[in-house]
């Protein structure tokens, strides 16, 4: 990456770490995608049960496959047979692994869902929540974020599931209705009522959508 972008994003960061330590959550800052590995698996013990949502920055980062291969108990919704028992259970879990569709410069996170699992796990239940956010989803302020929520990330995520909704054939949101919606649950994660139950890694890079 560019080092000017990279200062930037450092500077950014480092206003957006202090966002979220004053409402109750932890940060730290990754200059790439292996110290955001790294500082992922420091900050999960071994023997932990894991679960996630989809989370695509996760994957990326290629913290999934080392949850997947090393000493954890890991949730994999994907292998199980019964997709809402895995759920459920994810809901007991030490870690939930999820991102952010979009996060402000003083720390409020914005996630949209359309089964709601991963919402109401960030809200509730999981003992520990870890978010691996990248950079590209900063943005000033809390009208900013939900833009971007909603004709940046939605829109993706729904051409990446392969729904039929309006923003999959024209690009943006629309503020459908559809029986495809993904767009079900909004969830503003503006303070942690629980202190250090949510953890934030910023990763110096471009991650998700």
């Amino acid at each position: 990456m560019n080092e000017n972008i990279s200062k930037r994003n450092r500077l950014l960061g480092q206003r957006v770490i202090k966002g979220l330590e004053s409402r109750n959550m932890t940060a730290e800052y990754a200059e790439n995608k292996e110290e955001a590995l790294e500082k992922a698996l420091a900050f999960i013990p071994e023997g932990s049960v894991v679960g996630m949502g989809g989370c695509m920055s996760a994957y990326e980062i290629g913290l999934v496959d080392a949850l997947k291969e090393g000493n954890y108990d890991f949730i994999d919704r994907d292998k199980e047979a019964d997709k809402r028992t895995a759920m459920l259970k994810t809901y007991d879990a030490d870690f939930f692994i999820s991102s952010a569709n979009a996060i402000t410069e003083d720390g409020v996170m914005v996630n949209i869902d359309g089964n709601s699992n991963r919402v109401s796990a960030i809200a509730q239940g999981p003992k520990k929540v870890l978010f691996i956010i990248g950079m590209n989803k900063v943005c000033n302020d809390s009208d900013a974020a939900m833009k971007r929520a909603r004709s940046v990330a939605a829109p993706i995520n729904a051409l990446r599931v392969g729904v039929s909704t309006p923003c999959v054939e024209k690009g943006s949101c629309f503020d459908c209705k559809s029986p495809d919606t993904i767009c079900c649950q909004f969830l503003i994660t503006r303070f942690s009522r629980h202190k250090d139950r949510i953890h934030v890694i910023l990763v110096n890079d471009d991650l998700g959508f």
